[in-house]
């Protein structure tokens, strides 16, 4: 079946690579479609695990991925199935104690930090970034925004 929509739902190709300062880096182009934030948990624990860091560590990368990418699918993502936006979750490790977690997409609106209802499904995902990550924020482009978060690994004893 070549249908638009199978092709556009199909996982994508990761990418491994070391970015410009030659730490070590991973990016992938998703689809923003719902199924998009199953793959970028897996992405984000399956690296930091490559990396030998703590559990706890891939717990956060992985939560953190997967409510960025759910923000850029739900208020980046073109809002037709057929024909779905894309974006960018990056994971890189800056330092040897840092992680950065950053997704990219093409909408301007900046992403607001809210405090949901007690009886709202919604809206913690930034509150949840915020708790978690020792620093997150935006970064605007022309031709879109960067949502980004940084995690600390513990010291070593």
């Amino acid at each position: 079946m070549t249908s638009t929509t199978a092709k556009q739902s199909a996982p994508a190709t990761p990418q491994l690579h070391a970015h410009g300062s030659g730490h070590p880096g991973y990016d992938v182009s998703l689809v923003c479609l719902p199924t998009s934030a199953a793959l970028a948990r897996r992405a984000a624990r399956t690296t930091v695990k490559c990396w030998g860091l703590p559990e706890d560590l891939a717990a956060d990368a992985e939560l953190i991925a997967c409510e960025l990418v759910t923000n850029a699918i739900r208020h980046a993502g073109v809002h037709n199935p057929q024909e779905p936006g894309r974006c960018r979750l990056t994971l890189e490790r800056p330092a040897p104690d840092t992680i950065r977690v950053e997704v990219y997409d093409s909408s301007m609106t900046r992403p607001v930090k809210r405090e949901s209802g007690e009886n709202e499904t919604d809206g913690r995902g930034l509150v949840l970034v915020e708790a978690l990550a020792v620093d997150w924020g935006v970064t605007r482009h022309p031709a879109g925004k960067t949502v980004w978060a940084l995690l600390r690994t513990q010291p070593s004893a």
